[in-house]
């Protein structure tokens, strides 16, 4: 693959850094520059846009089986983690993400999620059979952990949903920490339900794949979580599909208060899961804002990787300026993932 440069009056490498004129130098699938001003260098190829260029987006937590993943690339999203989704299905898929002809993100995957007999999401509706991996054990447990660790799984997800069932025990949930630390695996949870969230933090898990929506996280939790280093994946909107809930209010609290505490916040959607659209949801980006996030915040949970030298050639161009105000990532004019536009408008 040849050399590409694009370039944009305007750009965002990362927290702090605003570009003018700004040009990346994409070599291979991954940057290889990022400059202000840079005249172009001779026989490469330049895309030159009207816009404001950053990095690409990142899905956190997504049902790609549920959705449409070239929807989702077109949209400013060449990245997605997919948390729950049959093992003997996602992992061709995410293998097949890897190759240039895939018209989608890059997929990421958990496989199913480890739950107790028949916890959630063993009869969700949304679930096919095999979504979740039923366990029998400690034992059982770090066994589940060794099968998804070798099939490929970035992530092991288990559930807590206290509300629509049993959920691994203790011992289960240690086992399942203990394992994946083991492989270099992170933990997330779904934890939903009294007391789920302070389980959670107690065994070792690294991350909630939701913000906690039926339960308020005291204060004392939240320092904890900070302390310990768990992020939140926000999938503020998915508690209302645009409109205003009591889910939605409880999420938004606790996020305000993690945010404010220092805790890390990273952009989910939980897309497949309900009428959530594709690619970067605009209203998930409002959401955060109202839980105090400034811009830089917000893009710093959105992106994939800032721009840098080595980092993934995955670019987008906003027709307006987000600065001025969140509803510029309704329209884009270009994506670029692993180094080939993907869409230009």
């Amino acid at each position: 693959m040849s050399a590409l440069i694009v370039r944009a009056p305007l750009g965002w490498a990362r927290a702090g850094s605003v570009l003018h004129d700004a040009q990346v130098v994409r070599e291979g699938d991954a940057i290889a520059a990022v400059e202000e001003g840079a005249s172009p260098l001779e026989d490469v190829e330049v895309v030159d846009v009207d816009g404001f260029l950053m990095p690409a987006a990142a899905d956190r937590h997504v049902h790609i089986g549920l959705a449409d993943p070239g929807a989702v690339l077109l949209r400013g999203v060449t990245a997605v983690r997919d948390l729950a989704w049959p093992a003997d299905r996602i992992f061709a898929l995410a293998d097949a993400s890897e190759t240039s002809s895939f018209t989608g993100p890059l997929i990421r995957a958990a496989g199913p999620m480890l739950a107790a007999p028949g916890g959630y999401p063993s009869h969700a509706t949304w679930a096919p059979p095999g979504t979740a991996r039923e366990l029998a054990g400690p034992q059982d447990a770090a066994d589940a952990v060794a099968e998804l660790a070798a099939l490929g799984a970035t992530a092991i997800k288990v559930s807590l949903d206290a509300e629509a069932g049993p959920t691994p025990t203790d011992a289960e949930l240690a086992a399942v920490c203990v394992a994946a630390a083991a492989a270099g695996i992170p933990v997330t949870a779904h934890a939903q339900g009294a007391g789920q969230v302070e389980r959670a933090l107690g065994a070792g898990v690294g991350e909630l794949a939701h913000t906690p929506w039926t339960e308020t996280m005291s204060d004392d939790v939240i320092r904890a979580a900070v302390t310990a280093g768990m992020r939140l994946v926000s999938t503020l909107d998915i508690q209302s599909f645009g409109l205003d809930t009591p889910a939605l209010r409880v999420a938004l609290d606790n996020l305000r208060r993690f945010h404010a505490a220092g805790g890390e916040v990273r952009y989910g959607t939980d897309l497949g899961n309900g009428p959530i659209p594709p690619g970067i949801h605009t209203r998930e980006l409002l959401l955060l804002a109202e839980a105090g996030l400034e811009l830089d915040a917000i893009l710093t949970a959105l992106v994939r990787a800032p721009l840098e030298p080595g980092a993934p050639a995955d670019l987008i161009v906003l027709d307006g300026d987000p600065r001025e105000g969140l509803k510029a990532f309704d329209a884009l004019v270009l994506v670029v993932r692993a180094g080939r536009v993907a869409f230009r408008r």
